[in-house]
């Protein structure tokens, strides 16, 4: 990672790297999920703990590079819980593997903020084509 881009996501002080989840049965098929082997890889070098139990997808999606834009943002409408009541982190980096029209990225951050998040802020490996 350049120097730069870890400097920009320190300035962020986060209180963790939160993996966008896979749901467990995509997961079992999978068996691994590339945003979590991102986020500990990440972790790892910047010194940063890695939350990968806070956030979970309890919809079943459909794959999203099938979708237009409005049919992404209905598939992932409730995709997304904390397991707990409230988030005791305050500043949260998500962590996914492509961006393409942010739906994932804007549901995952919209959990979080709603159970006491306070900034969320995203760091993914590529950008796809939006619609």
């Amino acid at each position: 990672m350049a120097e730069q881009y870890e400097d920009l996501l320190r300035s962020w002080n986060p209180d963790a790297l939160v993996p966008i989840p896979l749901h467990k049965t995509r997961k079992r098929k999978r068996g691994f999920n590339q945003a979590q082997l991102l986020a500990e890889k990440l972790g790892k070098r910047l010194e940063i703990p890695v939350e990968k139990r806070i956030l979970e997808r309890t919809k079943k999606t459909g794959p999203q590079k099938e979708l237009n834009d409005v049919q992404r943002r209905a598939n992932l409408k409730n995709a997304f819980q904390v397991r707990q009541n409230d988030v005791r982190l305050k500043r949260i980096v998500l962590v996914d593997d492509i961006y393409t029209t942010g739906s994932t990225i804007d549901a995952a951050a919209a959990v979080l903020l709603e159970h006491g998040a306070e900034k969320v802020y995203f760091l993914t490996i590529c950008i796809g084509r939006g619609f």
